[in-house]
């Protein structure tokens, strides 16, 4: 199938690779005009020269940052119109020690894989309201719903951002604008490898083992997810992780 995101505005952030490359690749493949935005600029530009598309527009920045993100709005905007479907992917992982980790620390993991997922729905959501019509997907993780010893905080950001969800499919839903999270599991991105890098070998095959397929997601199966939800076969699903 393709044509689901014809004439719409898409923007994601944390786009320059993993789940978000493969975001914005699929995107761009049902038809619609891509906006991202990644603090890695090298993958991003990487990204855009790859794909080669003149629908697709690229913007350098941190989403801690309510300025950089108002500078990509603004560019984006400038150039494709309304945006009309947000993915908010960028995120990192957390492998604190409750104790031991720092207010400044607490405050680092929070402000990227939750509070920045506020920041750029504040920014596109009046133009999705007066257009009457918009969909927010936010990439969590499986980690709200169940979670592994040594990611603290992880799950707690990820949990906050399913609650974020469903709050702001309440506020916004009478305007037609849709919010859902989705939660992957095990998915072949860079955090994933960095996680077991952390641990030792016989992990990665424990993980494997555990699913039934015998393998771990890759990120075009999910972006084949967050394309659904933010397409008008999904006119109806609001407040879903």
């Amino acid at each position: 199938m393709a044509g689901r995101l014809e004439g719409q505005h898409v923007f994601v952030t944390g786009g320059a690779r993993g789940i978000g490359a493969a975001i914005v690749e699929k995107a761009l493949a049902e038809g619609a005009s891509v906006s991202f935005m990644d603090l890695e600029e090298e993958e991003g530009r990487a990204l855009l020269a790859r794909l080669g598309a003149d629908r697709l527009g690229f913007a350098p920045g941190d989403v801690r940052a309510a300025a950089d993100i108002a500078k990509a709005h603004a560019e984006a905007t400038a150039k494709f119109g309304v945006v009309t479907g947000l993915v908010n992917n960028a995120g990192r992982n957390s492998y604190a020690d409750p104790v031991a980790m720092t207010e400044a620390q607490w405050d680092e993991v929070f402000s990227v894989d939750l509070k920045s997922a506020w920041l750029v729905a504040r920014a596109v959501l009046p133009g999705m309201i007066a257009a009457r019509k918009g969909a927010i997907v936010n990439i969590a993780s499986l980690h709200a719903d169940l979670t592994y010893p040594g990611m603290f905080p992880y799950a707690a950001a990820k949990s906050g951002l399913v609650g974020l969800t469903r709050s702001l499919a309440l506020e916004v839903g009478p305007h037609q604008v849709r919010v859902n999270a989705l939660s992957p599991g095990y998915t072949e991105t860079r955090l994933v490898k960095e996680f077991f890098e952390r641990n030792d070998s016989a992990l990665r095959r424990a993980v494997i083992d555990a699913h039934p397929m015998r393998r771990m997601a890759e990120p075009r199966e999910i972006a084949n997810c967050a394309v659904f939800l933010l397409s008008d076969e999904a006119s109806f699903v609001t407040g879903a992780n």
